[in-house]
């Protein structure tokens, strides 16, 4: 059970309110008359089983966790970090080693200055707008997939009492199999269900924060920013060297930059070894140049004309 699960149940516990939070765009909380249902059925549930003293127990469980949680908050984790700074590496990365990769091949077939920067320029713009669209359609049919997971939980507590009561057995065998008793976990999912049973089966059943609903149109733009970061890297280095040879040593070098910033950023924000995950991404993205360039070569239209 997770510190926001804890800080829930101690407040149920210690008569806080039960009020249902406003959620965002597209949740509906229960009605009422069914949440009051609900309110009932757990009251006769914990007069049945002994609730007082679970309910001590409880208590006493929560203010151990919450000390134990205050005492050991100095340690950082990195794991919340996952979202943004996958969407920030990869589409600085991205940018870097496609616009880099498309200018190193279009050099290695001609030494036009202009048909350089043009093709930098149509990759960088290019590949903006294909990873704004993209990532707009992923994260569109990710939100949808959860808008439809949590109408259904609310669709299952409106059948009725018998419904509602097999969700929350439902809920407190999640619980049991997160270590608890089987006592305290059936009060847990009480208290939780009391105060909002959509909000707790969607974390605790479905693993979807309401409050943190994926946004596809804020998807959309950061890719497109980072991808555009990145591109700019290589095509603002050697779209102005006049030597062809000279243009082609000046991206290479810039695009390598770019990859040991890129590669040992990421590698440090997310907690990993910095050397490893830096060389990986400077080794993939030399893969990638060279590959290209030499079809450039291969292809190439200046020994063609």
């Amino acid at each position: 059970m997770g510190p926001e699960q804890r800080r829930d149940m101690e407040k149920g516990l210690s008569g806080g309110s039960q009020h249902v939070p406003e959620g965002p765009e597209g949740y509906s909380a229960l009605p009422e008359s069914a949440a009051q249902g609900i309110a009932r059925a757990s009251a006769r549930s914990s007069q049945q089983g002994g609730h007082d003293g679970n309910q001590s127990q409880a208590q006493r469980i929560a203010a151990e966790v919450q000390e134990e949680e205050d005492e050991l908050c100095d340690h950082v984790h990195h794991s919340n970090r996952a979202p943004w700074l996958r969407a920030l590496v990869l589409g600085a990365n991205d940018g870097l080693v496609s616009t880099a990769a498309l200018m190193m091949g279009v050099g290695g077939g001609t030494a036009d200055l202009a048909t350089l920067r043009l093709a930098g320029v149509a990759g960088m713009v290019g590949g903006a707008l294909s990873m704004a669209v993209g990532e707009y359609i992923s994260v569109s049919s990710q939100r949808d997939a959860e808008k439809a997971d949590i109408e259904k939980e609310r669709q299952e507590q409106l059948k009725g009492p018998e419904a509602q009561a097999r969700e929350l057995e439902e809920l407190a065998q999640i619980y049991v199999g997160r270590g608890l008793p089987y006592d305290l976990a059936r009060q847990v999912a009480e208290v939780l269900t009391e105060k909002d049973v959509i909000r707790a089966h969607a974390r605790d059943e479905l693993g979807i924060d309401i409050d943190e609903l994926a946004n596809p149109l804020q998807a959309a733009i950061v890719s497109a920013l980072c991808f555009t970061v990145g591109a700019a890297l290589p095509l603002l280095s050697a779209a102005w060297v006049a030597d062809a040879n000279i243009r082609l040593g000046v991206l290479a070098g810039a695009t390598t930059a770019g990859l040991c910033l890129f590669g040992f950023l990421g590698a440090w924000l997310g907690g990993a070894n910095v050397l490893r995950g830096g060389t990986r991404v400077v080794l993939g993205g030399w893969l990638a140049l060279g590959i290209v360039y030499g079809i450039g070569r291969a292809l190439s239209v200046d020994s063609a004309a």
